[in-house]
């Protein structure tokens, strides 16, 4: 019998239930055979034939030879095509290696533009490329060529919406990358590694690249170097020279002894941490540069000392001839900014990137308190006592002039010197000013100068060795009359010679003051007199990074070591 129930209803029975639950599943169904479809039919489609083709269209864009091993279609998330063991050639100029190879690259189609009968791919994604700088001695870079190739290939921006006339440019990126950087034929230690890289076109004129990664030196086991990024704009130009380009870069977190490993080849013995930026603004051609160098409590591996070192180099230059070459370099520390009174400033030209001996570099410093550069002694030593006082104020300025016989030239002026250390007496050590110059000007005083003070007894001038000398200073060691200290420092090593009245608590007092002078000056004292005053004749030679050694004149005559001062 048939229900009566106003409450029921025929499409509540299980029958109907199942025929309206059929479109539903009906859909799930082909839902999971399209997926199905998509995953098996890939690699079931040949694409072998469209190799060449795609390859050499590729080549066109880039301006070199392309070569793939396979081309294989994906259908997920988005169509594309992956392609196996991807190389582009080198220009045979700059030798035989490829410029750029990567095991597999994917290409993402844009599906609006199959509509105008044209591919167009939205994305290039490379995987764990491998890309060779090149820069050759006549200063041309290997990517100049495929950068002009692009340039002259009309595009539209890469984040256009709809097809247009012209193709939309792709957002081309990399993960994984090792950028290796060559001089001519010859492969450098130095590279970027892990490198994620990024480049498209917000602009139909202009390029924007993002690059992030980690340098290495191959020839020697370095690790935590920090982070290099760059970013910045190129433009279109009708040259490689006329190219537009806008670039900041930074290298942060980068600590001392690692960065020493990386730029030297070795840990020169520092710790602390560096940041370096740069802003590039210009052509290729002709950029101006401004550099900013950082160094955070920079302090010797050794030991820890109460404040460590920090610099702020801020430099300005002009790169000309493609960045082969560096012109006006002005460097001020700290930068020309800052409210603090100013420290060192530099300048020079750098004529060849590859060939740093040809650069010209002169260094001044307006005034440097001595009790700044007591402070900066005890960064370099732990061995300064406590309670050591210094007077006066340095100023200096030095030259380098590559090719020259002395490429080296200057003087510097330590002005109202004096030194206390309580445990020799209250008195000062030094009691005239301090000046080194450079040998060959002391040799050879300017016309109504007047001359240098030679030593008691000496009159004749030094023959130039291309060195510097230390003029007779006047130290108050315990005689009536001060004791003098002269000496000559060359790329070998250095020279001082002590004559005069000294007593042993004084002279050892200086020693103390100064760990680097004291070094082995106890050991060549007389022990068969008494604590002073008495007669000192004594000779110091120490070869740089080698062992000082003191020598008695008086007891023990010498023949004239190759670092001692000559008779004056």
């Amino acid at each position: 019998m048939q229900r009566t129930d106003p409450i029921y209803d025929q499409r509540t029975t299980p029958a109907a239930r199942r025929a309206r639950r059929f479109p539903g599943l009906l859909f799930l169904a082909l839902a999971l055979l399209l997926l199905v479809m998509l995953t098996l039919l890939p690699p079931l489609v040949s694409v072998s034939r469209f190799q060449r083709r795609i390859a050499t269209s590729i080549s066109q864009s880039l301006g070199r030879p392309v070569h793939l091993d396979s081309v294989n279609l994906t259908l997920l998330p988005l169509p594309g095509f992956t392609f196996t063991n991807f190389v582009v050639d080198e220009d045979p100029a700059f030798g035989s290696e490829p410029i750029i190879r990567a095991m597999s690259v994917h290409a993402t189609l844009r599906i609006s533009s199959l509509w105008r009968k044209r591919i167009e791919f939205s994305t290039i994604s490379f995987t764990d490329p491998s890309v060779n700088l090149v820069h050759l001695s006549n200063g041309q870079w290997n990517l100049e060529s495929i950068l002009l190739h692009a340039a002259h290939i009309e595009a539209a921006p890469t984040a256009q919406k709809n097809a247009g006339p012209t193709p939309r440019f792709p957002y081309i990126e990399a993960t994984g990358a090792r950028l290796n950087l060559k001089l001519d034929h010859e492969k450098t230690p130095y590279s970027l590694t892990d490198a994620k890289f990024a480049l498209w076109l917000p602009d139909p004129q202009e390029w924007h690249l993002r690059l992030e990664a980690h340098p290495a030196r191959t020839d020697t086991s370095v690790s935590d170097t920090g982070t290099v990024q760059l970013e910045g704009t190129l433009g279109r130009a009708a040259s490689f020279g006329q190219v537009p380009l806008s670039l900041q870069g930074e290298w942060r977190d980068a600590p001392l002894g690692e960065s020493s490993r990386l730029l030297f080849g070795k840990d020169v013995g520092l710790r602390g941490k560096l940041a370096l930026s740069v802003n590039i603004q210009g052509i290729f051609s002709k950029s101006a540069v401004r550099t900013r160098l950082r160094l955070i409590d920079a302090r010797r591996s050794d030991f820890v000392p109460d404040q460590p070192l920090n610099v702020d180099l801020e430099c300005l230059t002009t790169a000309t001839g493609n960045f082969h070459a560096f012109e006006d370099v002005r460097c001020t520390w700290p930068p020309s900014s800052s409210s603090s009174a100013p420290i060192l400033a530099l300048s020079g030209d750098i004529p060849d990137i590859r060939t740093l001996d040809s650069a010209t570099l002169a260094a001044s410093t307006p005034g440097i308190p001595a009790t700044t550069l007591l402070d900066w002694l005890r960064v370099a030593s732990a061995r300064v006592p406590d309670g050591i006082t210094a007077t006066g104020t340095l100023t200096a300025s030095f030259a380098r002039h590559p090719g020259a016989t002395s490429q080296w030239s200057g003087d510097l002026l330590l002005a109202g010197a004096g030194l206390v250390n309580p445990k020799a007496g209250r008195a000062t050590l030094v009691v005239s000013d301090i000046a080194i110059e450079s040998e060959d000007d002391a040799s050879l005083p300017p016309p109504g100068s007047k001359k240098t003070r030679l030593p008691r007894g000496k009159s004749t001038p030094p023959t130039p060795t291309g060195g510097f000398l230390l003029n007779p200073t006047d130290l108050a060691l315990g005689g009536k009359e001060p004791a003098t200290l002269s000496g000559n420092f060359d790329e070998h090593g250095y020279t001082l010679h002590l004559t005069g009245m000294a007593s042993t608590a004084r002279l050892l007092g200086l020693g103390a003051a100064i760990p680097q002078f004291g070094d082995g000056l106890a050991a060549a004292l007389p022990t068969n007199r008494a604590a002073g005053p008495f007669r000192v004749d004594l000779t110091a030679t120490r070869s740089w990074h080698g062992t000082q050694t003191w020598t008695d004149n008086i007891a023990h005559p010498a023949t004239l070591h190759p670092h001692r001062p000559k008779p004056r």
